[in-house]
């Protein structure tokens, strides 16, 4: 419902677990269903080496909390905290981590 609202025709929803999806992807965007790093795990090997967008090829992955310990692992993480976006309470300790998944290249137009 969201992608066609939005008049997006390049984009695939799917509700299943990630281990039985098949594929390559530009973005895996999950909430937060695990520790990162186990997260990084399973979806090893989804994320497409071929680069088309600005934003690097990667995970979107949204999680709340405290997460400086847990991104240790990932220096290449960034946080984009949903606070910046909206005002409600909810969205003060929540953040989507963009994980980067290959190597940067620049996309063509």
């Amino acid at each position: 419902e969201v992608s066609s609202g939005l008049g997006l025709q390049n984009v695939k929803a799917t509700n299943a677990r990630v281990e039985a999806i098949e594929g390559n992807y530009d973005f895996i965007v999950s909430r937060a269903v695990a520790q990162m790093e186990t997260f990084v795990r399973w979806v090893q090997g989804r994320v497409s080496k071929k680069n088309q967008h600005e934003l690097v090829n990667g995970i979107l992955y949204l999680k709340g909390g405290d997460l400086s310990e847990e991104l240790q692992a990932f220096p290449k993480a960034t946080l984009y905290p949903l606070s910046d976006f909206y005002s409600e309470e909810f969205y003060h300790t929540k953040s989507v981590v963009h994980l980067p998944m290959v190597a940067p290249t620049r996309a063509k137009k």
